[in-house]
């Protein structure tokens, strides 16, 4: 039985039905396309855009940080963070399994001169405050000067406990170190935790936050920190190319997710646990669950079946022929398209 046989028919030729392999590939609602389309717009370039000044407004107080800089994309995000904080020769500590260490293409080296020394992360994704200590660098011209510890929540959508957090920051600062956060899925990490923005932000120098994973955007990210901080930051994202020009197109979106799509993350975070759930349920394999994501190794190496069995119905899962799949749900992804999924696993694992 095509158990998406009457959603198919609504859909764009050649599109997937639902895609599971990230946050990522949502697209904007008709209200978040209203608000693109009436956005107020200026040269961005020239601080002319009042879209995009507002939503740097709304971030920095949201979480009570001194001002804040909307960028394209998150790594550009981290990265500026980085040279800001960083001078050429210095050193930046962070998890080696963190995104910063592992999926952004080594941009602080390659690009600014900055030493990435990688730590182990602990189970519960934070970093051991006493590693940390240790792996700071003694004032001696054969080593790179330690400058910063860069942290991430949520960390493999693991949302790291507010004590953990503080802890590492103050091993962080008695070591003289300034402390950056990937917060690229910065809310959905407050939501689990149920404490404010400002609770957490509270704890690190700089934070930086994608607009365009559960918020839903089509694009953008956004850097908040101290005012020096973010001002050389400013300069940087204008040397990568990062300088956009009628950028409130963009920065609508942004606003109007921090406005419409921010409390909905819960219900990813529900619908996730109900999914990971079944897959218990059906001995699927081993199966884990944190925050919007599940990570399934299917029993019996049956991830190509599982992929192809999906695919034919119009789902997209990511992962190898091997190993773990990872399974985001996310705006996209109500109620009936759950009932959707959680029956054609049944089909397949029962």
């Amino acid at each position: 039985m095509k158990t998406y046989a009457n959603m198919a028919q609504v859909q764009r030729r050649n599109q997937p039905i639902c895609d599971l392999r990230s946050d990522t590939v949502t697209q904007p609602d008709a209200g978040m396309r209203s608000a693109m389309a009436d956005a107020e717009v200026g040269d961005d370039v020239y601080g002319d855009d009042p879209s995009v000044n507002r939503l740097e407004a709304m971030m920095s107080e949201r979480l009570g940080k001194d001002t804040a800089l909307f960028v394209p994309s998150g790594t550009m995000s981290n990265l500026t963070a980085l040279l800001a904080h960083c001078g050429r020769g210095e050193e930046v500590i962070v998890g080696r399994d963190y995104h910063i260490a592992a999926y952004e293409a080594g941009g602080a080296s390659v690009l600014g001169g900055i030493a990435i020394s990688t730590l182990p992360v602990d189970g519960d994704g934070g970093l051991n405050p006493d590693v940390i200590l240790a792996e700071v660098k003694p004032d001696d011209s054969h080593h790179p000067i330690s400058r910063l510890v860069a942290l991430e929540n949520t960390h493999n959508g693991m949302a790291i406990a507010l004590p953990r957090i503080k802890e590492t920051a103050i091993a962080a600062r008695n070591a003289e170190l300034s402390v950056h956060l990937d917060g690229a899925r910065f809310f959905n990490a407050t939501t689990e935790l149920g404490c404010s923005a400002t609770e957490l932000a509270d704890m690190v120098d700089s934070v930086s936050i994608c607009l365009s994973k559960g918020l839903g955007t089509p694009a953008g990210s956004v850097l908040a920190g101290p005012s020096d901080i973010i001002a050389r930051a400013r300069r940087y994202r204008k040397m990568l190319g990062g300088g956009m020009r009628q950028a409130g197109v963009l920065a609508a979106a942004g606003l109007y997710a921090l406005k419409h799509n921010v409390e909905r993350l819960a219900e990813d975070h529900q619908r996730a646990n109900h999914l990971a759930n079944t897959l218990k349920e059906l001995g699927a394999g081993d199966v884990s669950q944190a925050t919007n994501m599940i990570f399934l190794t299917p029993r019996d190496n049956l991830n190509d079946q599982l992929r192809a069995h999906f695919d034919s119905n119009g789902v997209v899962l990511g992962g190898g022929s091997a190993g773990t799949i990872r399974i985001v749900l996310h705006k996209n992804v109500d109620d009936a398209m759950l009932k959707l999924l959680e029956t054609d696993f049944r089909t397949f694992f029962g």
